[in-house]
């Protein structure tokens, strides 16, 4: 990337992480937080984590197509004004419902894929993407350093306080927008003569494209399901109270992006659709760590063989390293497989699955954690990743234009 990319790509960068912040830090601190509000229950947690999913994932193409029509920065604002509103009802509410009411309009401001799209807009073909790369793992070191920071956090400032900061950020990040980000020039968003846009049923249709999009429903998915169950795990398991679990996360987190780079390092060597040989082992990996999960939840509290808490650390470490690479690979290989004149609204519909995913796993994590226990949940996990590396594994292997992911 050039010097204008480079300052482009550090800005949009800069606008999910602060965002995104805002819907990483209540992660690891939210399901005990909603189970003790009056009215909560199994269902409502897992409702409180993933609901944002469900109306991000009915908005994202919206949002998308509209930054294709009226532009991405007003689009984006709107949406980070949207997601503030909603941290501030989430930080006001008196009730398990209420909690989840605020994590719903948080989730309606969504502008992941205008922010996506605005970055294709600023970046060459040939920098393209490295750009969605290094937003992929800006993003993931985001995911990183929340879930290290939510619980001391939650000890200092309490989970409303964290709801507040979330607004707060997402009011930084219009600036960052309006001030760091150059506006796109007219012929920004194409690589020559664009074509006209795709309808919304071909960018459907593109079974290339819908693998992927299965891929990041399937990821998230285990994102929010495994949090449902993990807080209250960790404070068995471990005997830590849940203001001292970054004494947890921070080795587990640090770690495991040592075991990431070769996984990406490995991506970037194929010219596959799929990421080739390195994403079909990502995959592979989370589905065993939420196998491992399972097996160490069964063995700690149901007197299987599951090794405890070492277990259970260990499968914890191996699910980071194959969500976080997993993350940064996805919106990579969307862009480079999207049509140049519709590539905000095949994001979006990217980004819809995803946030789909992220509802899904919440919902069904807590009905399922209700009957079945956490062991339970990471079986579901297990079993939504594996029906993932059977799509990964079948993918076709057609070259793509440029060499690396």
């Amino acid at each position: 990337m050039n010097k204008t990319e480079t300052r482009a790509v550090s800005a949009l960068a800069t606008v999910l992480a602060l965002r995104m912040a805002g819907l990483f830090l209540p992660l690891p601190v939210l399901a005990v937080y909603a189970a003790g509000l009056p009215g909560g229950s199994p269902l409502l947690t897992g409702l409180a984590l993933g609901v944002y999913g469900l109306t991000q994932g009915l908005l994202q193409i919206a949002f998308g197509a509209a930054s294709d029509r009226f532009g991405r920065k007003p689009v984006i604002t709107a949406g980070l004004l949207v997601f503030a509103a909603g941290g501030l009802i989430a930080a006001t509410a008196d009730s398990a419902a209420g909690l989840v009411i605020g994590r719903a309009v948080q989730g309606a401001g969504a502008v992941s894929a205008a922010v996506l799209a605005l970055t294709a807009d600023l970046t060459r073909e040939s920098a393209r993407a490295p750009a969605m790369a290094a937003i992929g793992v800006t993003i993931g070191a985001m995911f990183l350093l929340s879930l290290m920071l939510a619980p001391p956090l939650q000890g200092l400032i309490g989970v409303a306080g964290i709801f507040h900061l979330g607004a707060a950020l997402a009011v930084a990040a219009v600036t960052v927008l309006w001030w760091g980000v150059p506006d796109p020039g007219v012929g920004d968003a194409r690589d020559g003569a664009a074509p006209a846009t795709p309808r919304l049923r071909v960018l459907l249709a593109d079974r290339e494209l819908l693998r992927l999009n299965l891929g990041a429903f399937c990821l998230h998915f285990t994102l929010t399901a495994v949090f449902v169950a993990l807080p209250p795990l960790l404070q068995v398991a471990s005997g830590l109270a849940l203001a001292a679990h970054w004494k947890i996360y921070a080795p587990v987190l640090a770690l495991s992006v040592l075991g990431m780079l070769p996984l990406l390092l490995a991506a970037r060597a194929t010219a596959t659709p799929a990421g080739g040989a390195a994403f079909a082992v990502a995959v592979g990996l989370l589905a065993a760590a939420c196998a491992g999960l399972g097996v160490a939840a069964a063995g700690r509290f149901g007197g299987g063989i599951g090794g405890g808490l070492p277990a259970l650390l260990s499968a914890l470490w191996l699910f980071f390293v194959a969500f976080n690479a997993l993350e940064a690979l996805l919106p990579s290989l969307v862009s480079r497989l999207a049509p140049p004149a519709a590539k905000g609204a095949a994001l979006g519909v990217c980004q819809t699955f995803q946030f789909l995913g992220l509802f899904a796993g919440g919902a069904l994590a807590g009905a399922v954690s209700g009957f079945f226990g956490a062991a339970g949940v990471y079986g579901l996990c297990a079993a939504v990743a594996g029906m993932w590396l059977v799509v990964a594994v079948t993918a076709p292997r057609r070259r793509l234009a440029d060499e690396s992911i």
